[in-house]
């Protein structure tokens, strides 16, 4: 199982069934600097009502592009969006936290199940 809801008990089988399901939406992203994987992707169950918080390394696998291994956190070239939990915009910085920015932009744009029920087609577990 991939997660479940602490309220409700609902589970998600896949990463794949819980970012398709129309009932979770991704509200935030806590950072943690030390560790990018121990940040936290902020999502809200609106079924229950309850937030859920998944490290941000459970969907690194969805990146495949350029990894910086320089922060810009503090330099004019940075718009400081990992600071700044419910901003979920894109970073223009060549920074360490890119990935991240990019990560987030895919689990918005991820299709959710239709009202039937019907899954978009299979892109990962």
């Amino acid at each position: 199982m991939f997660k479940q809801c602490p309220c409700c008990q609902h589970p998600w089988q896949s990463r794949r069934a819980f970012l398709s399901d129309p009932a979770t939406r991704l509200v935030g992203y806590q950072v943690n600097f030390e560790d990018l994987q121990l940040g936290f992707f902020l999502f809200d169950h609106d079924t229950c009502g309850t937030s859920l918080a998944l490290p941000a390394g459970d969907f690194q696998d969805m990146y495949d592009g350029e990894i910086f291994q320089q922060r810009k956190t503090g330099t004019p070239d940075c718009p400081e969006y990992c600071l700044q939990r419910d901003t979920l915009s894109a970073c223009p910085a060549a920074c360490e936290c890119a990935f991240v920015r990019e990560v987030l932009q895919m689990i918005l744009a991820w299709p959710k199940r239709s009202p039937g029920g019907v899954m978009p087609p299979a892109t990962d577990g």
